[in-house]
């Protein structure tokens, strides 16, 4: 059966429709979108009704049914949001000045930061009232040298910090990303804001952790080195947080990254792993039986080790549904077992739609199914060696090319040497996964041969070097590539009808390769055309620092007295609209843009009398009079960057208040902008 034949598949299709819906209209509520769900189910049993007794019915049935999934889809994704329940601690935060009393169980750790040791905790209560939900913590790591166990108990007195939207253009969305993964706020404690209720919440968390921690302490203990070992813990265990940026680096040079984040090449290894140690029980129909629920527990017992990140648990049950087809003797359509595991994922946690690794996990595999066949039938070589490495390739190919759009909208860059990585990468993965796993096992009893742990250290070193080797051709690597969102899906719509083409010539589909690249270019020329008619002036939020772009068309002047070859915060910016630096000047006290006169103050505190400006923008902390400033400047708007004392722009903000005139500080409401 085809897959878009199969029922479920476009059941699942109006069932994730109904979750993008829910997550970009913000004018549903839990009540609307119940009476939308009862009338979807009542026009599915009057359709079902009806189409008992007439053929013709049979289109209003599927219709009916397609708006009944689209329906739970929005239902679905409005349950599982923080912040229509009720009892979730985000309605008790008003205000990101007060303090609140926090009772929490810490359940994730995540990568720190040069200044804080990050977790994902759960609340319980705040204030004293019972309540739920999920919040980011982030110690002070001056202050907290120790990591702390998973399932510790602590209470918290401190300000909750709502997320903010980004203080510069087309800067990465931390509070959205935040949100999207149900953490709808974020503290920053030292020490003396903590206290330790003593306890543990003894979960499948805290064990996997323990788990966890006994093994990489057992392999510390037996003197496997530090950059080895944190490699191994991503391989095996997924955990990434302790691994050094420069090697963190190189994977993705190399195109190799995806190998860090546990996800189907991993799981899949298990699957087959466990089948080999089980060939040697006799097929019966009982044994078939204890093999199938060995294999599914063992599946779940890693996912439980790994964490449970989106890519594992999509992964683990995709698989387990593989297994269960292998074992009962049944012909599973792999792309059914994706789309079913795909439904029964979103039902339980829709926001995993919106996780990077979920997607590039699901599309990596969809094309790896659909694309794999169609290049090895290009070529079979005769000689297994040979065919095995050409399999490896074609993977690889299908893997990159339906990532590639995604990897190009949401990292802007991408690894030409992908092809050579992989060929190398795999067969030393299938090594490192056998014989660390096996080392894993043996080092959770605390038992580690000498000779085990010398030759799974030597694998990944020489495994890290060959990344290195390779990740050093930085001139393969193609960045600051600009997609936008449009650009993204008719990108994809040319690949799509590409294949299609590739798998069956017709004239028809030779229309629609030509359409789907003729949405492309029209989608690039437009974006393109829009940037290069758009003429803008933008002050940016850069801590202690002051930065104005003037962009005029693809042309853009920075006005900075900052090194922008070191560090670009304008990179984001010049990216995404087409656009690139052309110039780079000092910073002087007028500007003019347009029909707009600008006064800028700098620490000296002079400016020239009586020059009425639009805008006056105050930087580097002037020590000035402002009501005197006004009663000789009168500007429309005040504006203070990033660059200011934080004392001075409270002032500056009631004096504005007083004198009625508009303020803007950057760091509060983001960048400022003068445009056409």
């Amino acid at each position: 059966m085809n897959a878009m034949q199969f029922p479920l598949t476009r059941i699942t299709i109006g069932f994730v429709f109904g979750i993008l819906f829910a997550n970009y209209t913000h004018f549903l509520t839990p009540v609307t979108s119940f009476g939308l769900l009862c009338l979807a189910i009542s026009l599915f049993f009057i359709a079902f009704y009806w189409s008992k007794k007439q053929l013709l019915q049979n289109y209003f049935f599927g219709i009916s049914t397609y708006f009944l999934s689209f329906c739970i889809g929005i239902s679905t994704s409005i349950i599982h949001s923080g912040w229509y329940q009720k009892d979730n601690y985000i309605h008790h935060i008003h205000s990101s000045e007060k303090q609140h009393v926090l009772e929490v169980v810490l359940r994730e750790k995540l990568k720190s930061t040069a200044y804080y040791r990050r977790y994902y905790a759960l609340v319980s209560r705040i204030d004293g009232k019972s309540c739920s939900g999920k919040l980011m913590v982030n110690f002070n790591a001056s202050q907290f040298q120790s990591d702390f166990k998973i399932g510790t108990q602590l209470q918290i007195k401190n300000n909750i910090i709502r997320p903010t939207r980004p203080l510069n253009p087309n800067q990465f969305d931390y509070g959205n990303y935040l949100t999207q993964k149900s953490v709808l706020a974020q503290t920053y404690v030292d020490a003396f804001n903590v206290k330790t209720n003593g306890n543990l919440i003894r979960d499948a968390f805290y064990y996997s952790d323990c788990l966890r921690t006994t093994i990489l302490n057992n392999l510390k203990k037996n003197h496997f080195h530090v950059d080895e070992l944190n490699v191994l813990a991503a391989l095996i265990l997924g955990q990434q947080q302790d691994i050094a940026p420069d090697i963190v680096r190189d994977y993705q040079f190399a195109g190799a990254i995806h190998i860090l984040s546990v996800s189907g090449l991993h799981v899949g290894f298990i699957l087959l792993f466990m089948n080999f140690l089980l060939r040697l029980i006799p097929n019966t129909k009982r044994t078939s039986y204890y093999k199938l629920f060995i294999i599914v527990l063992s599946l779940w017992g890693f996912a439980v080790l790994a964490g449970l990140s989106p890519s594992v648990v999509r992964s683990v049950t995709m698989f387990s549904f593989v297994a269960f087809g292998m074992h009962l003797k049944r012909q599973t359509n792999i792309f059914h077992t994706l789309v079913v595991s795909l439904l029964l994922i979103l039902l339980f946690e829709p926001s995993f739609l919106f996780d990077v690794g979920f997607q590039l996990s699901y599309v990596s595999l969809f094309f790896m199914l659909w694309m794999q066949p169609l290049f090895h039938s290009l070529w079979q070589p005769k000689n297994k060696i040979v065919d095995y490495f050409w399999q490896i390739l074609t993977v690889s190919f299908a893997a990159q090319i339906g990532t590639l759009p995604l990897s190009l909208y949401y990292f802007h860059q991408f690894s030409g040497l992908f092809f050579i990585t992989n060929i190398v990468v795999i067969p030393f993965l299938s090594l490192i996964m056998a014989l660390g796993v096996l080392v894993m096992l043996l080092a959770a009893f605390g038992f580690v041969p000498k000779i085990l742990l010398i030759s799974l250290e030597g694998l990944i070193s020489i495994l890290n070097k060959i990344i290195s080797e390779i990740a050093s051709f930085e001139q393969f690597v193609l960045k600051d590539i600009p997609l936008n969102a449009l650009m993204l899906l008719s990108l994809y719509l040319v690949i799509i009808t590409l294949i299609c083409c590739f798998k069956k010539v017709s004239f028809q589909r030779i229309v629609f390769v030509l359409l789907s690249i003729l949405a492309f270019q029209a989608s690039y020329f437009s974006s393109s055309w829009k940037s290069q008619n758009q003429q803008e002036w933008i002050v940016f939020n850069v801590k202690r620092a002051t930065l104005i772009a003037e962009k005029n068309g693809d042309n853009v002047t920075a006005f900075t007295n900052i090194d922008l070859t070191k560090s670009n915060p304008l990179q984001p910016f010049l990216v995404a609209n087409f656009c690139k630096i052309t110039a780079q000047k000092s910073l002087g006290n007028l500007a003019y843009f347009k029909n707009k006169k600008i006064l800028i103050i700098d620490s000296l505190g002079s400016y020239p009398r009586q020059v009425n400006p639009d805008v006056m923008l105050l930087r580097d902390s002037p020590k000035i009079n402002l009501e005197r400033v006004f009663k000789t400047c009168k500007p429309k708007v005040l504006v203070a960057d990033a660059s200011n004392y934080k004392s001075y722009v409270a002032l500056w903000k009631a004096t504005c208040l007083k004198q009625k005139i508009p303020f803007h500080h950057t760091n509060e409401k983001g960048f400022y902008r003068l445009d056409d």
